[in-house]
This record gives C-alpha cells, sequence and structure tokens, in this order.
C-alpha cells in the first residue's frame, strides 16, 4: 500500500506536488558561504531579486566585490575619545623628586602677599618656603612661564612626606575627613583642584600615590600668570592621616603624554591659624640661626686657664669675699620672712664675733711668758 513505503523508497523520477525536489537533491544545491564573504551591509530587495535571477554564486560574487572595493582601513581604529593617552595615567616614580627645575620654559610659581594677621585663611613665608592655610579653604597659587608650553600642556599637584622616613609612605585624608565627605571619587584625595570642571584625579597603579591634574591655560589678556586654586582636604594634625607629619606639595608642567617640562616645590602646613603658625615659626627660625652663631663665636673663643683662676681666688682676701653681696629671688611672703630672720640672725652672729674679738685685742696676753693680773691680787715683787 502507499501509505506502508516511505520517502525513501519512492523512485526519484517521481515528482512532488507543487514542483517539490527530495530534501537531499535540496540540500545538494544549497552552497555554504565562507566567513570572508559574508556582507557586512544587510541584504536589500534588489539583491534578492538578482539572486533569484542569476543565482546565488553570482550574488556572492558580488558582495565580495562590494567588501573590496568599500573597505574601511581605519575600522579597527579608538575613537579620538578613548585614546589610550586619556585612559591610562602616566606612571610616578617610587621616590618623588623635590628639587626645583624650572626648565626651558622658565616655569616658576608666585604666591600672594596675605602677611601674618590671625584673620587670613592663606599665608606664604619665603624664608621659609612654606604655605599656611586652613582646612578646606581657597589658596591661590600664580603660575608662570618664560614662553608658551607645548599644546595640551598640563599641570599636576602632588604630596609627599617631607622626611626620609615617611617618604615612602602615601598622603592621605584622614578617614575621620573622607566619612563626612560626599565626593565618592576622589574623598580619599588630600589636594583638590577648585574652580576647574577639567580637573582630573588619578591614583597611580604601582606606588598608589594620588595626584591632581588641571589643564595649563594661557594668561590672560594684560596679565602674566595663570592662577590654579589649590585646596587641601586635611588638618596637618589629623590622626589617621598626616599625624604632624610635615608634607611637602610637588607642582609639575608636564606634556600630554606625562613628559615634565618644569618642577617646584614647597611645605605646607593646614593649621587653625596660618598667620600666627607663620608668625611663630619664622621668629624660632631667627632665633636658631642666631643662637647657632653665637655658639660658633663661643667655641673659637680661648678657654681661660684654671691655674690662673686658682692663682686668683688664693690671692683674694676673706674680707673681701665677706664684703661681696647676693641678690636672691624668693617667692612667696612666709618663704622671704624665714630667709630674712635666718640672714638677720646671722648678721647679729657676725657683729657679736667681732666685738668680742675686739675685747680680746684691749685685754691681750702679754708676751715674754707674764701672766696677768687678776684684781685683788698682788706681784711678787711686792
Amino acid at each position: 500500500m502507499m501509505e506502508e513505503q516511505g520517502f525513501d523508497s519512492l523512485p526519484l523520477s517521481q515528482s512532488l506536488p507543487l514542483s517539490q525536489d527530495s530534501f537531499r537533491q535540496l540540500w545538494e544545491t544549497v552552497v555554504t558561504p565562507s566567513i570572508s564573504t559574508i556582507p557586512h551591509e544587510p541584504i536589500s530587495v534588489n539583491d534578492v531579486e538578482y539572486a533569484m535571477n542569476h543565482g546565488p554564486m553570482d550574488m556572492l560574487l558580488m558582495n565580495e566585490q562590494v567588501l573590496t572595493e568599500g573597505f574601511n582601513e581605519n575600522l579597527f581604529e579608538l575613537p579620538p575619545e578613548m585614546s589610550a593617552q586619556d585612559s591610562v595615567t602616566p606612571p610616578a616614580s617610587t621616590v618623588p623628586v623635590t628639587t626645583d627645575y624650572p626648565g626651558e620654559y622658565g616655569f616658576q610659581l608666585r604666591f600672594q602677599k596675605s602677611g601674618t594677621a590671625k584673620s587670613v585663611t592663606s599665608t606664604f613665608s619665603e624664608l621659609l618656603n612654606k604655605l599656611y592655610c586652613q582646612l578646606a579653604k581657597t589658596s591661590p597659587v600664580e603660575v608662570l612661564v618664560s614662553k608658551e608650553p607645548p599644546a595640551g600642556a598640563i599641570i599636576r599637584a602632588t604630596a609627599v612626606y617631607k622626611k626620609t622616613e615617611h617618604v615612602a609612605e602615601v598622603v592621605r585624608r584622614c578617614p575621620h575627613h573622607q566619612n563626612e565627605d560626599a565626593a565618592a571619587d576622589h574623598r580619599s584625595h588630600l589636594i583638590r583642584v577648585e574652580g576647574s570642571q577639567r580637573a582630573q584625579y588619578f591614583e597611580d597603579l604601582h606606588t598608589k600615590r594620588q595626584s591632581v591634574t588641571v589643564p595649563y591655560e594661557p594668561p590672560q589678556l594684560g596679565s602674566e600668570m595663570t592662577t590654579i586654586l589649590l585646596s587641601f582636604m586635611c588638618n596637618s594634625s589629623c590622626m589617621g592621616g598626616m599625624n604632624r607629619r610635615p608634607i611637602l606639595t610637588i607642582l609639575t608642567l608636564e606634556t600630554p603624554e606625562g613628559l615634565v617640562l618644569g618642577r617646584r616645590c614647597f611645605e605646607v602646613r593646614v593649621c587653625a591659624c596660618p598667620g600666627r603658625d607663620r608668625k611663630t615659626e619664622e621668629e624660632n627660625n631667627t632665633k636658631m640661626q642666631n643662637g647657632t652663631k653665637q655658639t660658633k663665636k663661643r667655641k673659637s673663643a680661648p678657654v681661660p686657664d684654671s691655674t690662673s683662676v686658682k692663682k686668683s681666688k688664693s690671692t683674694s682676701s676673706a674680707e673681701e669675699e665677706d664684703k661681696e653681696v647676693f641678690v636672691l629671688n624668693v617667692r612667696g611672703r612666709e618663704r622671704f620672712e624665714m630667709l630674712k630672720k635666718i640672714n638677720d640672725g646671722l648678721e647679729l652672729l657676725d657683729k657679736e664675733s667681732k666685738t668680742k674679738s675686739k675685747v680680746k685685742q684691749e685685754f691681750a696676753v702679754p708676751s715674754s711668758g707674764k701672766r696677768l693680773l687678776q684684781r685683788g691680787e698682788r706681784s711678787d715683787s711686792e
């Protein structure tokens, strides 16, 4: 019966309804395209009509010709906003250099003269090369160059510890101020740049040092310098942060690739009263310098001979020593009265001893062994 026979037992010459061939014949007519010949554009209606009229091989040849003619060589290049120099942070040295280097562009810094009044929020000491500022208060820094830097130059600010035993540690904010800050991206950074939306904060992958950069802007018309606004977000005395350890701020002029063109360094103290602390430290520094000069003079002076001192002491008489007057500073009324009584008693003893010595001199014993006659006695000659 026809129902019991399978499709494979049917003769190949027998045609199926609606002009359909067998599955095996249909599969043999299909040509699988290679990966390199896959079209890069969607197939249009005209391409389908062309394939129905000319066959699939002609369509593949046509697509290969289109790929060869319209291939874009810049297809695998990154767009400008995702270039490597913007996405990769330039590496920082393990021990940052803190010496000044003006470079060929004459990179210099200048600070405003604020004085030492108690009301100032930021002041700079040229004697100590040190900036005194309050917490989270803006400190203007003027940048000067002798000639225009390359296009795209940046200014980088980095904080490091001043002493050698702490220079390997990273300067960070204390945990207390970090938790209070709402800026989640750079809440651990000590230095911030205010007034610029183009400031970027970096942390080196190897040394973990933190820095902030801002593009260099040429001076405005009629001015010779560019001003950047720095803000320090932690006190120098904060526990868990700087913890009274002195820090240095390094400002570098760099190319977009990270090449240093100039460097300036200065010490920073973040405190509650910058004017008072600056005045105190300048006075102490002046006294210390004067003290070192005096000690050098004393060392160079000849030492007095001990034998001459002994001779002078031996020649001085006891009477001259008794005539010397000494002044004693006594604290307290009761103690003064007590010492005064002791002194009065000693003075009285001195007077009595002097009177006794005078009496002895008046009734001196006669020489040549004769005995002094007492009242009522008679001599042997009588």
